[in-house]
């Protein structure tokens, strides 16, 4: 790290740069509810709004601007009129698009200036043929570039009358025309990436930077513009840019903000991608250890093993990435869910790990969320079955119900316009119509909850109920009610005395499959009202402490107000044997039917990494996850008795970085219940050879009692 981006890590890490922001109180919405104004038009003078307002500034010593100076992006609806628009209509999250990778590449290649003569083109068609929707939606996409234009040559002045020649010349090239070098490449990439937050977007990744900046990279190496050190500074001030306004881009909590990018994987004809590129990538993300852009690492069975371990090295900064993805499992997925190969080869993730394809996906891959323990709870107090089998086809029978409600909500989605981001989406200009309103790809994804502490409540109903035949159904759900009061010795059996997803019985993970299978022929075939069908997932977002909440206990041992474990994990508390066997506990489902994505994850405590070959080691895990058909992991890198100090003492821990659900967040800015959690979880410590060991601490309320 040179000392120039170590001034700037330390600027923003200091968050001196927020002294540049100020407050605005807008009156847009309420301005447009008075008139009438039309959405698209909304978009477009919000838009136009937004960036009039900032007003440039730069960082000491950056070579790459543009910078929040405004703290609050305008509404363009009253409360009472989204109230209004969601009574007719679906509209997910906060109803604009979101969880989105456009196609940056086209734009950054070919310039604003030639994007806009596009548009002008196609207006005139559009007025020429009466067609008023595309008109609106033209006009809209055109104000948008103007406005951007407009703030772009207000940085270019304001850097050549501040004497700050070199973003002088790059802002008098790009965004205009197209970038020639990395370095305006980067520039381009930044005003973007800015302008979709400021329109509205919001969790929009940078999708397969590695490929798209590569040529940049590779023409500047060739001509002798750049060395492989000067281009790794270039990169990591681009990622010191994503840091600076990300405290402003807030999602369920800090750091939830979708700033995520893709590394490495195959390339449309099939070939290995991953370059030298993306090599400065993760060593960049390494030596400044923050939070943004937040890596993914696309892998095969195939992919050397020096890359598995300088992704390694990323887990060692306590980081919470690299998120890998494996190819082998993830293509052949999407291409089974009716994605075209060329775009399947293509794949990236939106906000956390759900897959889309940049440029042509507008798809929702959060909308909704099944909890598989709720079924269970559900059937438990329900069900005359006689056998397990009965149960479970019972179980089967819930979640296509809970399918069917569900599906029923989402009859009707609508998306607010996006101009800006439109003219980065593939065919939007040509077909004069915003992204809203659809693309190539418009699926839904699904999240499934909690499906360790269903499979183990599973294992729970098999065993004592329906084997042992210690109890019937309805006892288990008065105990389960009462929070196991005075039941201890029920509690330390169904806790102690019957085996738990992660420890490799397979007698249980194939309860896992069977789960999970059955919430995949919930859903399979089921179109939504956009022309898209549903995807599945194993990923739980927020879901695995709100669902949590709306539960009692659980046949599991799981007490009420006990949170599910994040993504596809083991429950919290559960003693389990190590990391191989977690990892061969939950490869034992086809994932290739939930591939809406949601990572297994895993926590290594930190002090693996102190042994000399720690790094191997871990990177075997990843290797041994990949080869045994997992489709998605993520380890992190955790010390629990740093996590507690970081509680009692949060001043003293402000850059202490942890892993969420499918982001990574600044562990002392996060609410208590996530903190929380992320205490619970189990710690596992890497042992020699075959033999990884587990070590675990029961904390607080969710203290286990000892067989």
């Amino acid at each position: 790290m040179t000392p120039r981006i170590q001034a700037l890590l330390e600027h923003i890490l200091e968050k001196r740069h927020a002294a540049l922001r100020r407050d605005v109180t807008w009156t847009l919405a309420e301005r447009f509810c008075q008139e009438g104004v039309a959405p698209e038009r909304r978009a477009a003078e919000g838009l136009r709004a937004m960036l009039a307002a900032e007003q440039p500034a730069f960082l000491p010593g950056e070579r790459i601007a543009f910078i929040r100076t405004v703290k609050q992006i305008p509404d363009l609806y009253t409360p009472a009129e989204m109230e209004a628009l969601r009574s007719e209509a679906f509209y997910a999250e906060k109803g604009y698009v979101f969880n989105i990778s456009p196609d940056y590449a086209t734009t950054i290649r070919e310039g604003l200036d030639a994007r806009r003569a596009e548009i002008t083109a196609r207006l005139q068609r559009a007025k020429d043929e009466g067609d008023d929707a595309g008109v609106a939606f033209l006009e809209a996409a055109l104000s948008g570039v103007d406005a951007v234009l407009d703030l772009a040559e207000r940085y270019r002045a304001a850097a050549q009358e501040q004497g700050l020649t070199e973003i002088a010349e790059l802002l008098a090239h790009v965004p205009r025309q197209g970038a020639t070098t990395l370095h305006e490449a980067l520039q381009f990439l930044r005003i973007l990436h800015y302008t979709l937050w400021c329109e509205g977007e919001y969790h929009n990744g940078f999708g397969r930077f590695d490929q798209y900046m590569w040529p940049y990279y590779q023409a500047d190496i060739a001509a002798g513009r750049l060395t492989a050190d000067t281009a790794l500074e270039l990169i990591e001030e681009f990622f010191l840019s994503c840091n600076r306004d990300s405290d402003l881009y807030v999602g369920v909590q800090q750091g939830d903000n979708g700033q995520s990018m893709m590394l490495g994987g195959m390339d449309r004809d099939g070939k290995d991608a991953f370059n030298d590129l993306s090599r400065l990538c993760l060593k960049a993300s390494c030596e400044l250890a923050v939070i943004d852009p937040k890596i993914n690492l696309r892998v095969t069975s195939n992919t050397p093993m020096e890359v598995l371990e300088a992704g390694t090295e990323l887990t060692r900064q306590g980081l919470g990435f690299p998120q890998y993805a494996n190819d082998d499992v993830v293509i052949p997925g999407l291409v089974r869910h009716g994605y075209a190969l060329e775009d399947a080869l293509n794949y990236t993730v939106a906000a956390c790990w759900e897959f889309i394809i940049p440029g042509c996906g507008m798809d929702i891959p959060n909308i909704g969320a099944v909890s598989f323990p709720a079924a269970v709870d559900r059937v438990l107090r329900t069900s005359q079955a006689a056998t397990f089998e009965a149960f479970m086809a019972d179980v089967r029978a819930d979640l296509m119900a809970e399918a069917d409600r569900l599906a029923a909500t989402f009859a009707t989605v609508k998306i607010l316009p996006g101009p800006f981001v439109s003219i980065m989406c593939d065919g939007r200009v040509e077909a004069a119509r915003d992204v809203c309103e659809g693309n190539r790809y418009n699926n839904f994804g699904i999240h499934g909850t909690g499906l360790s502490t269903a499979v183990d409540s599973l294992a729970v109903i098999r065993q004592l109920v329906f084997e042992e035949r210690a109890l019937d159904l309805r006892a288990l759900a008065a105990a389960v009610d009462s929070d196991f009061a005075e039941q201890p010795e029920l509690l330390a059996k169904v806790r102690f005395g019957v085996p738990k997803m992660g420890n490799a019985e397979m007698a249980v993970d194939l309860l896992a499959k069977e789960v999970l299978d059955a919430f995949a022929d919930s859903w399979k075939g089921r179109k939504n009202g956009r022309g898209g069908i549903y995807r599945c997932g194993t990923g739980s977002a927020m879901y695995y402490i709100w669902h949590a909440d709306e539960l009692p206990a659980s046949p599991d041992g799981r007490l009420a107000g006990q949170p599910f474990a994040a993504n596809y994990a083991p429950s919290l508390n559960v003693p389990v044997k190590g990391p191989l066997s977690i990892i061969e506990s939950f490869t034992v489902p086809d994932l290739g039917r939930v591939i809406n994505g949601g990572p297994l994850t895993i926590e290594i405590h930190d002090s693996a990494f102190k042994e000399r070959d720690g790094i191997t080691k871990v990177a075997q895990l990843v290797k041994y996850f990949i080869d045994r058909g997992g489709h998605q992991l993520q380890i992190n890198a955790t010390n629990r008795d740093r996590l507690k100090d970081a509680q009692a003492h949060p001043e003293a821990h402000r850059n202490l970085i942890v892993r969420v659900w499918g982001w990574s967040g600044y562990f002392v800015e996060l609410d208590k219940p996530y903190q929380d959690h992320i205490i619970q979880r189990v710690e596992l410590t890497v042992g020699g050879g075959n033999a990884p060991s587990v070590q675990k601490k029961p904390t607080g309320a969710t203290r286990m009692p000892q067989p």
